[in-house]
């Protein structure tokens, strides 16, 4: 068809797909050189590719797999990386680190954005750094014009996105969605207009109706667990009140009922919390028996306090506090006063080789009390160069054939200590200030071992640390690979179905079994086993996708995201 006022060049433009087939000797050649120029700068392109001379490229990283092309007028910056057969139609936004899979579509007008502006209240957004978790697409996904996908989102293969869609959350393989925020509406592999009812679907279903369950009974969960009298939250009925419990409660609440207890306001709760607090070392110790706050031990000669319940509570208070709206009212001391040469004396001395879990652990705690401290009154940061010398030294000491830190496998617990010492080490570093972990393969190729030892994952034996600590470096390493995603899938599902039915009316969860070696609460139904189950059942829903279906997102100590406050940014992209 012949377009009369267009020239040549013009016409390719807009319509890159016939560059291969009509293109004159002259213009190849000058495509040629255009790559050339783009290659001097570090881009790659495969075999009968096509980028118009019209489109802004200022990728710091560009690679466009063979039969792929940008159309002129489109927009593309930051980190990209396109398979084979994928298209930029014009006056697409690319932007960020996105990464697309083999045959991709991209609309004109439509934006995907892989990174994104801090906002926080005390300066202007322009003066703000930039963040980016990245957006994966996967093969075979065709996204329409005028849509915006917004950064940390993952479309899975074979997913069609109507035309104007704001995509928010994660897409499930083989989605139909439209809507903004984007929802579901079918499986395309359905016939007709109809939805398909799946398996999935029916699971989607099961979900809702655990969650609307729960919900409905959330107030008598947490009332079951309070104490008029001592004006405190205990795990369950007839034991000793605790600063966990308070704040178990306190994330119950915010899943199920987007509100404080209602025992207290939020602003009584928050202050029962940020009054336990010792204001010498930061740390807020277990409860007293009369109540108050107990007393800490001695500290060691580089300052820290050997406390196993006051290191959790830097997570768990940390977290009920945000959740409240407030803070810690004393920044972390233990953690902000250790010099880069005492951190990594502590890391060295940890015992990775026989106790992973508890170096883990420590790491998790520091980690979350630097994080803390950058929030705390006077914005503390803590001694120059500390969290630099802690993933410094956690770059250098990771395995690269398991992808994780410490323990070798043991006749006596497998992989156990191994895999829940990772999953608390990645939870306060890599995963709470939004940074890649090494080797993502290898440590799904670790998990999925573990999480295949009937000693801790058969029917019936499951409890809830053991089960979060598969769950969460599955969903963690899925940011970043589609590695083996069938088989971690099909394990997800398995356990999704099994951890709902562990719902007890009006009581909740129980942590899991306890003796043979195990730990935590055992059986009986509380407030930990709920809050851990409930984030639990998130992250298992989130990789089989029907998440959406469960109408919480967990926002304390499991949240999927990194923390509001990153430490280690994106350079500056320029205005968006």
């Amino acid at each position: 068809m012949d377009h009369e006022g267009a020239t040549e060049d013009s016409y390719f433009d807009y319509c890159p797909w016939d560059f291969v087939r009509r293109a004159s000797s002259a213009q190849r050649a000058a495509q040629v050189a255009y790559q050339e120029t783009l290659a001097e700068a570090g881009a790659s392109f495969g075999a009968r590719c096509y980028v118009s001379s019209a489109a802004a490229v200022f990728a710091d990283v560009l690679r466009l797999g063979a039969d792929s092309y940008i159309a002129g007028y489109a927009y593309v910056t930051g980190e990209v990386r396109a398979g084979r057969d994928c298209c930029v139609n014009p006056y697409a936004t690319v932007r960020g680190h996105v990464t697309l899979g083999d045959g991709v579509r991209i609309g004109a007008h439509t934006s995907l954005l892989g990174f994104n502006h801090g906002f926080a209240p005390d300066r202007f957004v322009h003066r703000q750094p930039l963040t980016s978790k990245g957006i994966v697409i996967g093969d075979d996904v065709w996204i329409g014009s005028n849509v915006v996908v917004l950064d940390g989102v993952t479309i899975g293969d074979h997913c069609v996105v109507g035309a104007g869609a704001v995509v928010t959350k994660d897409l499930a393989p083989w989605t139909i969605a439209a809507g903004n925020p984007a929802r579901p509406l079918r499986d395309r592999r359905g016939h007709g207009g109809a939805a398909a009812v799946t398996p999935d679907t029916r699971l989607g279903d099961a979900v809702a109706e655990f969650a609307e369950r729960a919900r409905g009974q959330a107030a008598e969960v947490l009332a079951r667990c309070w104490s008029d009298e001592t004006g405190r939250y205990s795990d369950r009925p007839g034991v000793s009140a605790t600063v966990r419990a308070h704040c178990d409660a306190v994330e119950i609440a915010d899943l199920l009922l987007g509100a404080p207890p209602e025992q207290l306001t939020a602003a009584e709760h928050a202050e029962r919390l940020r009054v336990l607090q010792d204001p010498v070392s930061g740390f807020v110790p277990e409860l007293a028996p009369e109540g108050g706050p107990g007393v800490l031990p001695a500290p060691a000669r580089d300052g820290w306090i050997e406390d196993g319940a006051a290191e959790y509570h830097v997570l768990s208070v940390g977290s009920a506090l945000e959740l409240l709206g407030s803070r810690f009212a004393h920044p972390v001391h233990v953690v902000d006063r250790m010099t880069a040469g005492q951190l990594v004396a502590r890391l060295e001395a940890l015992p990775w080789r026989t106790r992973a879990w508890s170096a883990g652990a420590w790491v998790d705690c520091w980690a979350t009390g630097a994080y803390r401290d950058r929030e705390s009154p006077g914005g503390a940061r803590g001694e120059p160069g500390t969290l630099e010398a802690l993933f410094g030294w956690l770059g250098t000491r990771v395995d690269p054939l398991t992808g994780m830190w410490g323990s070798t496998p043991s006749p006596a617990d497998g992989r156990l200590q191994l895999v829940n010492g990772y999953y608390r080490l990645t939870r306060g570093s890599f995963a709470q200030f939004g940074l890649p972990v090494p080797y993502p393969e290898r440590v799904v190729d670790s998990v999925l071992a573990h999480a295949r030892d009937p000693r801790w994952f058969a029917s019936g034996r499951q409890n809830a640390c053991n089960v979060l600590d598969v769950a969460h470096p599955l969903w963690l390493t899925g940011r970043q690979t589609r590695h083996r995603e069938d088989e971690v899938r099909a394990w997800a599902k398995e356990q999704l179905v099994s951890a709902t039915a562990r719902w007890r009316d009006g009581v909740g969860f129980g942590f899991g079994p306890a003796g043979e070696g195990g730990s935590g609460p055992g059986r009986e139904p509380g407030l930990q086993g709920t809050e851990m189950w409930l984030a639990i059942v998130w992250l298992l829903a989130d990789l089989v996708g029907v998440a959406d279906r469960l109408g919480y997102r967990p926002r304390g100590v499991h949240r999927p995201e990194p923390g509001r406050s990153p430490v280690f940014t994106m350079p500056h992209q320029g205005p968006s």
